[in-house]
C-alpha cells in the first residue's frame, strides 16, 4: 500500500520506502506523538529521530538490527520519555541542537549546529536550527538525489502553521521567519514534511498560507 503518514496511536507504522533510504512512522501516547526509524538501504544502518514514548513500541520497530544514533528535536519532555529506555537497550549515540541539549535529561553525546550533519550509512540528514517553540529545535533535511527532499521538522512545522509560541509575539515572528527562510525559501514544494504530531503535509500545500498564518499571530 501507498504510504500515507496516517498513523495512530496503538496502530500498525506506515512505511515510506525510498531508493536509498526505508522511513517508518510510529504513533506513540499518551501525546500522540510522531517517532520516525530511518534505515539506509545501501548499510542497514538505522536512525532514530525523537524517542518520544514508549520505549517497547519503538524498539520493536527498531527490530533486531538496533539503532546506531538517536536525534531529539527539541527539548520538550513528550519528545524524549523514551530516550533513556532506547539508549540503554541499543548503546545508539544521541544528538540534539546545542542550545536544547542541557534541558534533556539523557546526556548529548553530539551537539548539532544549523548546517551540521548526521550520517546514516550512504545517507546525509542536514540540521536546520530553528528558534521560536524551542531555543535549540532542529528540523532535519534529507536530500534526495533521486527525488525530493523530506524534511523532519519536529513542532515545527504541522499541516496549518508553525508550532506552539505560547502566545508570545517575538517568538512567533522568529520561527516563521526562520522556517519561511531556511524551508520554505530554499527546498521545492515536493518536500514531504514529516512533524513531531499528527499527519504528514508537503511544503506546496502550506505554501500559499505563510501570509496567513503570520496575520493571524500563530
Amino acid at each position: 500500500m501507498a504510504y500515507t503518514g496516517e498513523v495512530t496511536v496503538g496502530g500498525t507504522p506506515d512505511v515510506h520506502e525510498l531508493k536509498d533510504l526505508i522511513i517508518t512512522k510510529v504513533a506513540v501516547g499518551p501525546m500522540n506523538n510522531n517517532a520516525y526509524v530511518l534505515r539506509c538501504r545501501s548499510t542497514d544502518e538505522q536512525l532514530l529521530i525523537d524517542a518520544a514514548a514508549e520505549p517497547d513500541v519503538l524498539l520493536e520497530v527498531i527490530g533486531a538490527d538496533g539503532v546506531g544514533a538517536v536525534v531529539t528535536t527539541h527539548r520538550h519532555g513528550d519528545h524524549w520519555q523514551a530516550l533513556a529506555g532506547v539508549v540503554a537497550a541499543t548503546g545508539a549515540r544521541t544528538y540534539a541542537g546545542r542550545a536544547d541539549a542541557p534541558g534533556i535529561p539523557v546526556p548529548t553525546d553530539v551537539l548539532v549546529d544549523d548546517g551540521g550533519t548526521v550520517t546514516l550509512g550512504e545517507v546525509t540528514l542536514t540540521a536546520r536550527h530553528l528558534v521560536g517553540h524551542t531555543p535549540g529545535s532542529i528540523a532535519l533535511v534529507y536530500d534526495d538525489p533521486h527525488g525530493h527532499p523530506h524534511v523532519f521538522t519536529g513542532d515545527c512545522l504541522f499541516p496549518g502553521g508553525v508550532g506552539n509560541t505560547h502566545d508570545d509575539p517575538v517568538a512567533f515572528a522568529t520561527l516563521l521567519d526562520g522556517v519561511t527562510a531556511k524551508l520554505f525559501d530554499v527546498l521545492p514544494d515536493e518536500t514531504w514534511v514529516y512533524p513531531g504530531h499528527g499527519d504528514d503535509t508537503t511544503l506546496g500545500a502550506e505554501r500559499p498560507h505563510l501570509a496567513e498564518w503570520r496575520e493571524r499571530g500563530w
